[in-house]
């Protein structure tokens, strides 16, 4: 079997091994193929029989061009660079990694909240910055401090990582509102229930995003739902960019309608230097890294590979399509 990886450098700088792929075939990686390129796209599939990406767009040109190819590895969660309806109507099967990053995209995530809330990083600038030595008191903050016990999360998208996201803020005594396609009943408490979109909004000092990029998704979060919300809400997105649209948070930053925002992702990647998300006040923004820890990367990885040897076998599993 003739595997390539078309994108394997950001999964795996150098840290990981490959060895199990290449025990399944005859493997060639590239570290990056650019996403806009069709025709070296398809050059660099050739012959492959399986192709696996992480960010590199396999579209219907893509798919019907390339006669080879018999399998499509996504080495992440969202599959929605692949055109799963020309997969279908080839009968290629493609897989996913659908569980790999839950504790580090959690832990990512409470960790731009307590950023906004707590300012640890800023603040520990500052000393070193003189700022604390020539204070005439024994102490100074710059930002509000939150405290954020007996606050309201609303997650959107209650998967695996929002779980985890919401135990996490139920530690730190939040409460917990959630909203998915999918009601839960077995995980509902006094301190956790479903809620509509519409009231989640209305209610939550803090909205977490973690559901996947739909067609119904897109753009969930804009100047109409924004104006649902509570004065001074906090976002967080650490699933997918376009869920929000950059320039309209953007404007509730300005105004002061949302507080603050802790974003790992936004629509266009990596960040264009003239978005207005770049220059918005008591926005952090990280670059995509939720998911990256050396452990996440190890499950995704080996994940992956049992994915491609569940194929060679005849029975392949973690199908999306």
């Amino acid at each position: 079997m003739k595997i390539v990886i078309l994108d394997g450098y950001i999964k795996n700088p150098g840290d990981l091994s490959w060895s199990r792929y290449e025990e399944l075939g005859d493997l060639t990686i590239y570290d990056r193929t650019p996403a806009n390129d069709t025709k070296l796209i398809m050059e660099r599939i050739g012959d492959a029989d399986a192709v696996l990406v992480s960010s590199v767009p396999l579209g219907r040109e893509v798919i019907e061009n390339c006669p080879s190819i018999r399998y499509i590895g996504v080495l992440s969660t969202g599959y929605d660079g692949v055109d799963i309806q020309a997969a279908r109507e080839r009968n290629i099967p493609v897989c996913n990694i659908p569980t790999y990053g839950t504790d580090s995209v959690s832990q990512f995530t409470i960790a731009l909240l307590l950023e906004i809330c707590s300012r640890a990083g800023h603040h520990s600038d500052a000393v070193k910055e003189g700022r604390w030595g020539q204070q005439p008191d024994f102490c100074f903050w710059d930002y509000p401090l939150i405290e954020l016990a007996g606050k309201t999360m609303g997650v959107i998208g209650f998967g695996r990582i929002g779980q985890r996201t919401a135990a996490i803020a139920a530690a730190l005594g939040m409460k917990i509102l959630y909203n998915d396609g999918f009601r839960r009943a077995e995980l509902e408490t006094e301190n956790c229930r479903f809620a509509e979109r519409g009231e989640l909004f209305e209610k939550s000092d803090v909205i977490a995003l973690h559901c996947p990029l739909f067609p119904d998704t897109q753009g969930l979060i804009n100047r109409d739902t924004i104006a649902k919300m509570k004065d001074g809400v906090i976002l967080l997105n650490s699933s997918r960019g376009a869920l929000v649209v950059d320039e309209d948070l953007a404007e509730a930053l300005n105004s002061g309608k949302v507080y603050a925002a802790g974003l790992d992702v936004v629509s266009q990647e990596p960040i264009s230097m003239d978005n207005p998300l770049l220059s918005a006040p008591n926005c952090i923004i990280t670059p995509h890294i939720a998911w990256a820890a050396k452990e996440s990367r190890a499950r995704l990885l080996e994940t992956g590979a049992d994915n491609l040897a569940a194929f060679a076998a005849g029975s392949p599993v973690n199908l999306v399509n």
